[in-house]
């Protein structure tokens, strides 16, 4: 299929592997704009007709709407194959488009290569047909919040500034509109690793990457995806290795493994870093974040003004603001929204104060390391903190959590699942440990534990598909549970 043009996506079959259950994500968003441009549309997912009775209502609901809003285009209703996946689905087609959710791996995905049928993803289609100006970021923790506050940045320019990629949000919900604009529009995208997957033939045939390749850090993750660590390292490479000499590259100098593909960068390179460098880039220096570039340096703002604590913000705050200014949004601009930015649903989010015991959400932490983190930013050696987590480990170490716990915990809740059981041993006994089955019974089993003063810290440091959805679902019952209290 000749994927140079949208128009060419009229009357060609195409197959969207797993739609999804975000109203907005990447499924849902590819399979509207799919049908909107007159694609014979197959969604195939393995989650059953019941389980996906909401999103095939809503793709249903578009699809009459997009007949009424363009009755000069043929327009054909979407197939649905659910709880299976059929191989004639994937080569008897002129495209298959890959959720990130569903592993390269699949033998369906083999098949459709093998058989020179191109696999795309809803972001390497924007990237395609967006000619503008990109901005993404990437990372193993940090990328949600400097997503986000970037994207504030970026609104203080332009109003119209999109934000979308993996907060939920399919940036195909935004591109028809983005290309009918005059002028260009800011565009933020949070990639993960596996949305990172799908972009190399793209970036290879638009001739170019993002216009700012941002890479916060990478740790041990997802190696129940991923062969080894170095693949995984790899998928996160991809954000820069196409990019050309005119665009930037921002890495975090404060990492050694990042900081080690500095060589690898073909574009220009600027650093983010705790402690002021020479080279280009933006850093704290003398009690403020500074932006450093061609020898001279631009204060933005005191670090005690700014509203996002916590020491594993910094590098999120310092490539935000670099990011920002090669944007040219103003410094005016990024120190109000570095005043008033405090963070992220589901990253480190006080959810609420009861009987002077805090009630901390922190769903998103899904790998040991971001559990030290929270660990570090709200625990002291009184041990005052309640944590609930656990769940399925992703091949992942615990012993270096276990130690950190026992510094800080006086209690731990743990949700089934084998990455539980490595916690626990980890602990070795030495602090009180309690399985749950459910959040309520953490939250209620937490609030016993906790004294005046404590913290109950929801911060699982791995997956919970035994429990709940998603890490999303779980945070909402906890935020339930304890607006329940």
């Amino acid at each position: 299929m000749d994927l140079s043009s949208i128009h060419n996506f009229q009357d060609a079959v195409v197959t969207v592997m797993g739609l999804g259950r975000y109203k907005r994500g990447s499924g849902m968003g590819a399979t509207k704009w799919l049908v909107r441009h007159g694609a014979q549309t197959v969604i195939t997912d393995l989650k059953n007709a019941e389980e996906l009775k909401e999103s095939v209502t809503i793709i249903m609901d578009w699809y009459r709407r997009y007949r009424e809003l363009y009755p000069d285009r043929t327009l054909y209703q979407p197939v649905f194959v659910l709880g299976e996946h059929r191989k004639d689905d994937f080569l008897n087609v002129d495209c298959v488009v890959q959720n990130p959710g569903v592993p390269s791996e699949s033998e369906y995905i083999v098949a459709a290569k093998e058989q020179k049928v191109p696999i795309e993803s809803d972001v390497s289609l924007f990237f395609r047909f967006y000619p503008q100006p990109i901005i993404a970021v990437t990372g193993t923790k940090g990328k949600t919040t400097t997503t986000l506050l970037l994207a504030e940045m970026m609104k203080r320019k332009d109003e119209k500034a999109v934000v979308a990629g993996n907060i939920k949000v399919s940036p195909l919900e935004h591109l028809d509109e983005l290309i009918e604009e005059p002028n260009a529009i800011p565009v933020v995208l949070e990639l993960s690793s596996w949305m990172l997957e799908s972009l190399p033939q793209a970036f290879a045939d638009i001739k170019r990457g993002p216009a700012i390749a941002i890479l916060t850090n990478v740790y041990p993750d997802h190696l129940d995806r991923y062969p080894s660590f170095e693949a995984y390292t790899a998928s996160k490479r991809i954000i820069f290795e196409h990019q050309t000499p005119d665009q930037y590259t921002l890495l975090n100098a404060d990492h050694d493994l990042v900081k080690g593909m500095a060589p690898l960068v073909k574009g220009k390179l600027f650093w983010f870093s705790k402690d002021a460098r020479e080279e280009h880039g933006c850093y704290m220096k003398g009690g403020n974040v500074v932006f450093r570039n061609n020898g001279a340096d631009t204060v933005v703002i005191p670090v005690a003004e700014v509203a996002l604590k916590g020491d594993h913000n910094v590098e999120n705050i310092l490539s935000a603001t670099c990011a920002a200014m090669l944007s040219d949004v103003s410094v005016g601009d990024i120190a109000d929204v570095l005043r008033h930015f405090e963070g992220v649903v589901d990253r480190q989010e006080m959810v609420r104060e009861v009987d002077e015991i805090t009630y901390i959400n922190d769903t998103a932490a899904t790998g040991p390391d971001a559990v030290i983190a929270a660990l570090r930013r709200f625990g002291t050696e009184k041990k005052d903190i309640v944590l609930i987590a656990g769940g399925v480990n992703k091949k992942l170490a615990y012993d270096g959590l276990g130690e950190e716990i026992v510094k800080v915990c006086k209690a731990v809740f743990l949700f089934p699942g084998d990455a539980s059981d490595l916690l626990n041993a980890a602990i070795k006994g030495r602090v009180p440990v309690t399985t749950v089955k459910s959040m309520k019974e953490a939250v209620q089993g937490a609030r016993s534990a906790a004294v005046r003063g404590d913290t109950v810290l929801l911060s699982p440091g791995a997956a919970s598909f035994n429990l709940f959805r998603n890490e999303f679902e779980r945070g909402e019952q906890f935020r339930e549970e304890v607006r329940n209290l």
